[in-house]
């Protein structure tokens, strides 16, 4: 472990600086995130079909761009130059979201901070995947996502908050969200030092063939990864499900609150636990929990109801985002490990385009139920793919640490 970067004990402290970015970024975003879609369909008057579009627009843009920020920073060895290039477009786009009065303005804001996110996804996953010691390469995205995760329940928290203190306006609290975005290039810009290593791995260019490099273990999981996505369309789903439940509008940032909450909660301890037992028990029971909650929220009578099936909702994705994170981290060689992220984003990236058009068509001509129900059986459908992958190898490219099955 280098002293430079770590304790005896402990994660990198740039690491720490990655998680604490994420938590501020994530708190802007989710403040508007957990207003945006009553925004859309209560203020703007949009559909389902037109939200399930927007979403998956957004979603598809910031994994489509993925694939070349990761592929840019493996060639230039320059990957926080690239984090911070996307956490800086993100932080300029929030004050868009409250001078937006169109759904088309609210598309271009959406998609230019999902470019952001997507610039800075697979560089800062990379970056991780490089300050982080070998054995505790899973605790390392754990931390990450778990922090990141706080900031997406601090986000809706202060959503709820400023609906109330400046009655339901929705434009003004909107405002808000562009403080914590400004804090998070601060703390990213001052926090982290990009390692020597990873700079001197650098060559350009990187060519296409190189993509035949990644080993058999690595496609076996974008293959899992896709249809697990599949399953997982917008939430924005679920604050509308929610509302139409009978949540009041100042409350409907509690929706991605209390889903980010009990995802911060469980994500750090699957990352720990993956170093011990293996990525394959965690995946498998977080896709029990999405079917279980897709169930109750399409079935569900309750606002009780529902929001235990956001709760599962929320567990499924501490069990397995960051688990997913670590094993193309560990599947890739060590040198396309920014390409390999950056691949895995375009793939499940059109997937998750595909989920929100499907969910929003379904909840436009048949109805919430139908939507949920979809997503059961795509869940249903991942699971029997990672039984697939049980096998496969995922030890680190190019380390001693040994192999331990999915």
């Amino acid at each position: 472990m280098r002293a430079e970067h770590a304790t005896e004990r402990g994660l990198p402290r740039a690491v720490w600086a990655l998680g604490l970015t994420s938590l501020f970024m994530d708190t802007s975003s989710e403040l508007i995130h957990g207003l945006l879609p009553v925004f859309l369909v209560v203020t703007l008057g949009a559909s389902a079909t037109a939200l399930g579009v927007i979403e998956g627009i957004a979603e598809a843009t910031a994994q489509i761009t993925r694939v070349f920020s990761g592929w840019l920073s493996d060639a230039l060895g320059r990957r926080k130059a690239l984090t911070v290039a996307g956490y800086g477009l993100a932080a300029t786009t929030k004050p868009l979201f409250p001078l937006a009065n169109s759904i088309g303005l609210v598309l271009v804001a959406r998609f230019l901070d999902r470019i952001g996110k997507g610039i800075r996804g697979a560089p800062r996953d990379a970056l991780v995947a490089d300050l982080a010691p070998a054995e505790k390469r899973g605790e390392a995205f754990g931390l990450r996502q778990s922090l990141d995760t706080i900031g997406a329940t601090l986000g809706p928290a202060a959503a709820i908050a400023l609906m109330y203190l400046f009655h339901d306006d929705i434009r003004t609290v909107l405002w808000f969200a562009v403080i914590p975005a400004v804090l998070a290039v601060v703390v990213l810009v001052l926090g982290v030092k990009e390692p020597k290593h990873a700079q001197a791995r650098a060559q350009v260019p990187l060519h296409a063939k190189e993509i035949g490099q990644l080993p058999s273990a690595y496609w076996l999981v974008i293959v899992a990864g896709t249809v697990f996505t599949l399953a997982r369309f917008s939430e924005a789903f679920l604050v509308i499900r929610a509302r139409d439940g009978g949540l009041a509008l100042a409350w409907a940032p509690a929706v991605i609150a209390v889903m980010s909450l009990v995802y911060a909660a469980s994500a750090y301890p699957a990352g720990w636990l993956q170093d011990r037992m293996g990525a394959r028990p965690l995946l498998l029971s977080g896709l029990v929990a999405l079917i279980a909650a897709d169930v109750l929220l399409a079935f569900g009578q309750t606002l009780l109801a529902v929001f235990v099936g956001i709760c599962l909702w929320g567990l499924h994705m501490g069990l397995t985002q960051g688990v997913l994170a670590a094993l193309i981290a560990e599947t890739a060689p060590i040198r396309l490990r920014g390409t390999a992220f950056g691949l895995f984003g375009l793939i499940t990236g059109l997937a998750a385009l595909l989920a929100s058009i499907i969910a929003g068509l379904l909840w436009d001509r048949i109805g919430a139920s139908a939507t949920f129900l979809a997503g059961a059986a795509f869940a249903a459908a991942a699971f029997a793919a990672f039984l697939l992958v049980r096998h496969a190898p995922t030890g680190l490219a190019g380390s001693q640490r040994p192999t331990r099955p999915i």
